[in-house]
């Protein structure tokens, strides 16, 4: 996605603007921009009060399609640190705002750039020949690996080191925040797992492929999927078969994000009896996901709901 340049002519006074306040004011704490809430979510639990971090995308939106907004780039300009999901989440939207904020510091490779994804257990890496006609593949894999409370440790981790090395004088700060959210992370991840546990290897059908890593972590077995190749729109023969299959395997489940349009799951769950279940993937999806931790909480305990109601096996 290209954005032309003359688009944003008129921000560009506004730029300026926001370099001179900014060099004129005392920085009372890190400016940080993350991609999505989740991320935004992590940066807060480590960086506390010594950040203050804002979210492009939203938790009910496609973080794939996120609309280029000059208030995005604005943002950008006066971040110190710029967090990202990476593999290829926002290749289409991210690369040129960050080109046109101007902001040497959040550029790829620079000290103020943060790829999430470098240390976390990465799934779905495709092999061979990618083509388009395998729909949207990610060649680096499965970006949704903030879905696996194991990932989002990692991804603690990161920003940890990287606040510490923006702000050296607040590095124990940031270390004792870190070890905060992890004791609090690995206490409810025991609660998420033995809840789970219950369930492992049931069977689920998912919309898009956002659900690997959750899956993967706590026993569901994914055995289609409402799009017929991720980012194509469902087509009439491709329902059908996800239909018979749900039916041969008895699939009482499927699994829809926030964003997307539920006429198909709904057609496909009164042909099998089996529950669509709006589940977000992030946090913000829904108003009572205010934060990482919350988000597990939430989706384990709906989705447990939604067993029990269904009977599913």
């Amino acid at each position: 996605m290209m954005l032309k340049y003359s688009r944003w002519l008129p921000i560009l006074g506004l730029l300026a603007l926001a370099t001179s306040v900014t060099a004129s004011r005392a920085v009372a704490a890190i400016d940080v921009v993350a991609t999505t809430e989740d991320l935004a979510s992590i940066v807060k639990e480590v960086g506390g009060d010594k950040v203050k971090v804002e979210a492009i995308a939203r938790g009910y939106q496609d973080p794939h399609f996120v609309e280029p907004k000059p208030s995005f780039i604005l943002k950008l300009h006066g971040a110190s640190l710029l967090v990202l999901v990476g593999r290829e989440l926002e290749i289409g939207w991210l690369p040129p705002l960050t080109q046109q904020s101007r902001n040497s510091k959040i550029q790829p490779g620079a000290d103020g750039y943060l790829d999430a994804s470098q240390n976390v257990r990465i799934l779905e890496i495709p092999t061979g020949q990618i083509t388009r006609a395998m729909g949207d593949v990610h060649p680096q894999g499965n970006p949704h690996y903030w879905l696996d409370p194991e990932n989002g440790r990692k991804i603690a981790q990161a920003v940890q080191a990287k606040l510490a090395a923006l702000s050296p004088s607040d590095a124990a700060y940031f270390a004792q925040r870190y070890a905060d959210f992890d004791r609090r992370l690995g206490e409810a991840q025991k609660k998420w797992t033995a809840t789970m546990a219950t369930y492992k290897g049931l069977k689920v059908v998912t919309y898009h492929r956002s659900w690997a890593n959750f899956a993967d972590r706590f026993g569901l077995d994914v055995i289609g999927y409402v799009e017929p190749k991720p980012g194509i729109p469902p087509t009439p023969s491709h329902t059908l078969d996800v239909i018979q299959e749900m039916k041969r395997q008895n699939v009482k489940l499927i699994l829809v994000e926030p964003y997307f349009d539920l006429k198909t799951p709904q057609s496909i769950g009164r042909a099998t009896g089996a529950e669509v279940l709006v589940l977000p993937p992030s946090v913000g999806g829904v108003k009572e996901v205010t934060d990482y931790i919350g988000l597990f909480d939430y989706d384990v305990n709906t989705l447990v709901a939604a067993i029990k109601r269904a009977g599913a096996k």
